[in-house]
């Protein structure tokens, strides 16, 4: 299923773990095709974290986008983001 066909106009609201869900399928979808069009992993890893916290920053401010990164030392050395330990 892509991305096209998971979008509805419902006005119902939608729960925040099927928003993540669906989120991350746009994301991957966009990762793939960018990566098939040439575009360096690094680089796109690069600007996604910049647009994201860029986005943070936009929502919450400065400062609360700050101590939500503080946190992001210890859950990679924890392997929360290691993809191996994900597919286990």
């Amino acid at each position: 299923m892509d991305t096209a066909e998971r979008s509805t106009h419902s006005r119902e609201p939608v729960p925040d773990h099927e928003q993540k869900r669906v989120a991350l399928s746009y994301l991957n979808e966009a990762w793939a095709e960018a990566r098939l069009d040439g575009v360096d992993g690094d680089c796109l890893a690069q600007a996604c974290l910049f647009t994201a916290l860029a986005e943070f920053v936009s929502t919450y401010g400065e400062e609360a986008a700050a101590t939500f990164t503080e946190g992001l030392a210890n859950r990679i050395r924890n392997g929360e983001f290691s993809i191996d330990q994900l597919r286990q």
